[in-house]
């Protein structure tokens, strides 16, 4: 009897393992069905801009064994690279190179037994909470499609939402597991500094700042992604000791009676949408009525000093990347308008005024660390207003008039290194965090933390609340979510576009 396909829409990735081992699926048969579910979903959506479906038949005739066995999934087109094809890190530039080696990530899935079936979209660079780029084009939310899905990992968090694969790759440098999975209504953990290895091609991205995991819909999914992916590899600058046990084992163990801090306040002082304010406080009473002790808390750090220098590290960056990509023979008017103006404020920036910058991260541990000696975890909403329109994300024009005429003139990094930009840098970090203010800190601390899929909107929107915790606590982490998925199971809400056409 062929696997129904409302069989593979309600199962999470280790249920499509466990249908694998026990015969009464194959390898052949789900991918099958995720082509399906592909050509189905994604001329609406436009998750998938590289799919691997050729190469993911190859693998299906391939004997295949361990947890993932079988099991279709996608990975993010940053970081995550795959021999032989390009990382396009949403980028025109970049989708002409091709990998030379797959990531440590993807290495890890295939020893697993998963059968990769394509790369999900991202903006370019990965800069963005929206996922929007002119290579590819826009990824739209599947509870609404006039909707962002979030950002960077848009392109993923829509796939499993809307049923396509049950598992994709995800990383997060400013929020880019977290804000998705929150605008989606999907289970989203952010893994600390050095916990999942982003080489070999890499050392560490954004100065650490960026931790590679997935978007889900389960906990368990959770736990089994992080047992795959975690664990060092030679050359990686960090290094961190394992659990005793498996994330799976730990995961359902009882944490205890715990000390949740919780704030509804925006660290950059910006407004906050009620239903944000409502998820977590709902998620305060929900926390009560189990037992935890949950009081208004928070840490003591300078929000706007953290979002100075989380642009500060963008500016750099983006400057060395297109450098990079200049020296292979690309232009800068190749990137998008905003990239390019990244670029030139990281152009305009002194070496000294860049590690200034950097070395007040450890503020920020420190104001963080002392939090954590009174509370075990840290509760916010992920994302502070409901997932946005589409256009909301445009610059307006005639910034964007100014910014092209500032950068054809070549006048930008001048007057940034002179100080006469400040302002505007102020007004778009200010815009821009408007509606992410909550998830740099994790960050910037190289602390995990991680969005649970618990409040949805008048409108029926998903809208996840924000869990921190202290370095390495992964494991405490995905008890208290597993509890939470127990008490307020979310598994069974998907968009509408999700269930099979009849």
């Amino acid at each position: 009897m062929p696997f129904a396909v409302n069989d593979y829409i309600e199962s999470d990735a280790t249920g499509l393992a466990a249908r694998v081992a026990e015969g009464e699926t194959s390898p052949s048969e789900l991918l099958d069905i995720a082509i399906g579910q592909y050509h189905r979903l994604n001329p609406g959506i436009n998750a998938v801009c590289q799919p691997m479906f050729e190469l993911a038949r190859q693998r299906t005739a391939e004997p295949l064994s361990g947890p993932l066995a079988g099991v279709p999934l996608l990975i993010k087109d940053a970081i995550q690279d795959y021999a032989g094809l390009p990382t396009g890190n949403g980028s025109k530039v970049f989708s002409r190179t091709p990998a030379t080696r797959h990531s440590h990530i993807v290495q890890r899935l295939l020893n697993a037994g998963a059968v990769i079936i394509g790369k999900t979209n991202t903006p370019e660079l990965a800069l963005k909470g929206v996922t929007d780029p002119a290579a590819f084009g826009h990824t739209r939310n599947p509870w609404d499609t006039s909707r962002t899905p979030g950002g960077s990992s848009g392109g993923s968090a829509a796939a499993v939402a809307a049923g396509m694969v049950p598992m994709a790759g995800a990383n997060d440098g400013g929020g880019s597991i977290r804000i998705p999975a929150a605008c989606c209504g999907l289970f989203g953990l952010r893994p600390s500094r050095g916990r999942v290895s982003v080489g070999p091609a890499h050392g560490e991205i954004w100065e650490g700042a960026s931790s590679d995991l997935v978007v889900c819909r389960s906990v368990r999914d959770a736990a089994l992604a992080m047992d795959v992916l975690a664990g060092p590899n030679p050359g990686d600058p960090f290094i961190l000791q394992p659990p005793q046990g498996s994330f799976r084992e730990l995961s359902v163990r009882d944490p205890g009676v715990l000390r949740i801090g919780y704030s509804t306040r925006s660290p950059v002082d910006t407004p906050v949408h009620p239903e944000a304010v409502r998820a977590v406080e709902n998620t305060v009473q929900l926390l009560r009525s189990m037992g935890h002790e949950v009081v208004e808390a928070e840490p003591d750090y300078d929000g706007q000093a953290l979002a100075r220098c989380y642009l500060n590290m963008y500016f750099g960056q983006v400057a060395a990347t297109l450098d990079q990509a200049r020296a292979t023979g690309a232009r800068d008017e190749e990137f998008e308008l905003l990239t390019r103006t990244l670029a030139a404020f990281g152009r305009g920036m002194t070496s000294a005024s860049y590690i200034n910058s950097h070395r007040q991260w450890n503020m920020f541990s420190q104001g963080l660390g002392i939090f954590y000696q009174q509370h075990d975890l840290y509760l916010t909403p992920a994302i502070a207003h409901p997932p946005m329109r589409h256009e909301q994300a445009e610059l307006p024009a005639g910034q964007a008039r100014a910014l092209r005429w500032l950068l054809a003139s070549g006048m930008l990094p001048m007057l940034a290194r002179w100080g006469v930009m400040d302002h505007m840098v102020e007004e778009m970090a200010r815009k821009n965090l408007t509606y992410v203010p909550f998830t740099q800190l994790a960050n910037l601390t190289g602390t995990p933390a991680m969005s649970v899929p618990l409040h949805w909107t008048a409108d029926g929107l998903p809208l996840g609340v924000q869990f921190c915790g202290p370095a390495a606590s992964e494991a405490l982490l995905l008890q208290l979510a597993h509890q939470l998925e127990t008490a307020q199971p979310w598994a069974q809400k998907r968009p509408p576009m999700a269930e099979p056409a009849r």
